[in-house]
């Protein structure tokens, strides 16, 4: 029986061929593709909730060029300021920054550390009551043991009152407190790590690559904060010294310790603000500091000081190789300060002579009139270097032998650490009186030196 040609259209519907086909993708690809860039479909992150509420404080790295007098005041100033809030992790650069007992404000609160023992170990603990045995103990971890620290980064978000403005949804506690943003690249096999990766490119752009995110507290716990969460008070490794912190390895996702490479298991230590260590050997006594010297979970002093200048002399000297940038960069010796200047005012290394330093504001200078106008450091002893700075802060490739090998052999310049490369001065704070234990620097102060003399080392 013939089919009606009619009923035969009306029920295959109306035919689109090629041309129209290309034509409708188009149009709903335009449609939508300023939707996705606008509103990319991914789930908020941690960053995103954080940016409701608070503003990153930091600037981004440029770095310096060579100074020259043409060009640049006739002194030599502050030019770059650094803190690293988690110890051998990513450094947040600054314009300005309090200046504490214990070093720059929000430096160095935070460490990772692994759980070393004489026999093998589990990577986690096996349970919340899990205790250490007799022959464990927590040593701290850095750069030079696991190089992909330096890829790991910090953001320190401060209350941003204008933002936090009608947000009922969110606690007074969580608007007004601050907070570290930890973030490391992380990929899942299979599937779900493909839709991450999309979802990465949709939310950040081309270059941006799937992350794990954790979210820190800059305030030390509460005890009621400690006991809800469970953290636990326990001794850690600081070189040679033995201090008590706060153990929060119970925020730390799994992935962290599988991209570093830690086979134990991985603890995150907070310094405890009322267990500082005291700091002897180089620094200034109590009577000349008019307090006790203290620092956290820095490696010896409470501060770390750089001059570029000495910095593009050593460059010079090294035989560079395709693994090592022809311009040594400064990150890679992880100052607190960095100073530069022109060289006839400034010449390589003249750091070294220097027993006391004043860092000033001019007259004229922009910023708060409140703020402090000057901050004097005693310059307690030369930077013995380890194998740290062989890693490369952008990609934290850790280069075989250099600049270690040419600072053993050219910088060997102190009595006190023999076969061993200096680079760089420690600092202690001094202020004054006793009453009011801080004061500032900026970018800009101008570097006033006090008092000259040598220096010698002394070894913990």
């Amino acid at each position: 029986m013939d089919q009606d040609p009619d009923a035969v259209l009306l029920r295959s519907g109306p035919v689109i061929d090629a041309t129209g086909l290309l034509l409708l993708i188009s149009t709903i690809t335009v449609f939508l593709l300023p939707l996705f860039i606008y509103f990319p479909p991914v789930p908020p992150s941690q960053r995103d909730a954080l940016l409701e509420t608070h503003s990153p404080i930091g600037v981004k790295h440029i770095k310096s060029k060579k100074k020259t007098t043409t060009t640049s005041p006739s002194k030599t100033t502050i030019d770059q300021l650094w803190i690293y809030p988690v110890k051998s992790c990513k450094g947040i650069q600054l314009t300005s920054s309090k200046v504490l007992p214990y070093g720059l404000e929000f430096d160095r609160l935070y460490t990772f550390a692994q759980l070393k023992s004489p026999f093998p170990l589990s990577t986690y603990p096996s349970s919340a009551e899990d205790k250490l045995q007799p022959q464990e103990s927590w040593e701290f971890i850095t750069q030079r043991q696991f190089p992909l620290l330096a890829t790991v980064t910090v953001e320190l978000f401060s209350p941003d009152p204008v933002k936090a403005r009608g947000k009922p949804l969110y606690s007074d506690a969580s608007i007004k407190d601050s907070f570290l943003l930890i973030s490391f690249p992380w990929q899942e096999p299979g599937l779900r790590g493909v839709v991450s990766w999309v979802a990465a490119k949709l939310a950040r752009g081309r270059g941006a690559v799937p992350q794990k995110q954790l979210v820190l507290p800059v305030s030390f716990p509460s005890q009621d904060e400690i006991e809800s969460q469970g953290y636990q008070r326990e001794e850690v490794r600081i070189w040679k010294d033995v201090v008590s912190a706060l153990n929060m390895e119970k925020d730390l996702p799994r992935e962290l310790a599988l991209y570093l490479g830690v086979s134990n298991r991985l603890g995150l230590f907070r310094v405890d603000p009322g267990r500082l260590r005291e700091v002897h050997r180089c620094a200034p006594g109590r009577e000349e500091a008019g307090y006790q010297p203290v620092t956290g979970f820095q490696d010896a002093y409470p501060l770390h000081l750089l001059n570029l200048s000495s910095i593009r002399d050593f460059s010079a000297k090294i035989t560079k190789d395709e693994n090592l940038e022809q311009d040594l960069d400064a990150r890679r010796f992880r100052a607190n300060i960095i100073v530069d200047g022109p060289e006839e005012n400034n010449p390589p290394y003249d750091e070294e002579t220097w027993k006391k330093v004043c860092f000033k504001k001019s007259d004229d200078a922009e910023g708060e009139k409140s703020k402090p106008a000057a901050a004097t450091f005693h310059v307690s002893c030369r930077t013995v270097r380890c194998k740290m700075p062989n890693v490369n802060q952008d990609s934290g490739f850790r280069h075989p032998v250099e600049p270690d090998r040419s600072l053993r052999k050219l910088r060997d310049v102190d009595e006190g650490a023999r076969l061993k490369g200096c680079l760089g001065m420690q600092l202690t704070p001094l202020f004054d009186g006793e009453e009011k234990l801080e004061s500032w620097v900026e970018v800009g102060m101008s570097v006033e030196v006090g008092e000259r003399g040598g220096h010698r080392y002394i070894n913990q």
